[in-house]
């Protein structure tokens, strides 16, 4: 069975993957940025953007390594937009302009009913109202035998660690203090749920930690 990953997910040193007050203008929170410095220097990141060549290095081999092998996406819904409740009309087709680097199906977590968005590059939007379980088999069923990347954010990560459906994470820790926000493990017990860090390796930018569900 494909896995259920999580790749290049920043977290501070006080355990936190997203700033607070979350909008528009700040789609990772205030100070959020901080926790993906270490991304976006990278040869991966500049040339998916078109900012020029980027740098070689351990951050951006671990970084191509998150998308080896990815058959479909997970996404909650704060992910693909800042949208709350029903959605208002289907202007908003998410923060990446018309050819999002996905190029794959991406399932989006919901509670309001929306209809398929095809974008350019092979990324087609996929909406789901039945809950993570939903999500995960309509996404390895798309994969076609490939992994499954979850996306994030910090909610959504979370409710599938308490169910125990995350097979691999990989945290980008970053040595800054956000000091408030979205924390990530907070009130979860990883060792009980049958989490272990399997290997770290040092980046240029952060530290690259490795946990795997053994149970």
């Amino acid at each position: 069975m494909s896995k259920l990953r999580v790749q290049s997910f920043g977290v501070s040193i006080d355990g936190y993957s997203a700033g607070p007050n979350q909008d528009l203008q700040n789609p990772l929170g205030v100070g959020g940025p901080e926790l993906m410095e270490w991304l976006f220097h990278t040869r991966m990141f500049q040339k998916m953007h078109g900012q020029g060549e980027g740098e070689a290095g351990v951050d951006n081999a671990i970084a191509e390594q998150g998308f080896a092998g990815i058959g479909a996406w997970i996404l909650g819904r704060n992910m693909f937009g800042p949208i709350r409740g029903p959605w208002p009309d289907d202007s908003w087709k998410g923060w990446w302009g018309d050819e999002p680097p996905y190029r794959v199906p991406v399932f989006v977590l919901t509670h309001h009913p929306r209809a398929p968005i095809k974008m350019a590059g092979g990324t087609e939007f996929r909406f789901v109202t039945e809950g993570i379980h939903a999500a995960l088999e309509q996404a390895r069923a798309a994969a076609g035998g490939r992994d499954v990347r979850l996306g994030g954010g910090v909610a959504t990560v979370r409710q599938y660690l308490q169910a125990s459906l995350i097979d691999e994470l990989h945290l980008a820790v970053r040595p800054v203090l956000l000091g408030s926000g979205e924390n990530l493990f907070s009130g979860i017990d990883l060792r009980a749920l049958g989490y272990e860090c399997e290997r770290h390796v040092a980046g240029e930018r952060a530290m690259h930690v490795f946990l795997r569900r053994v149970s």
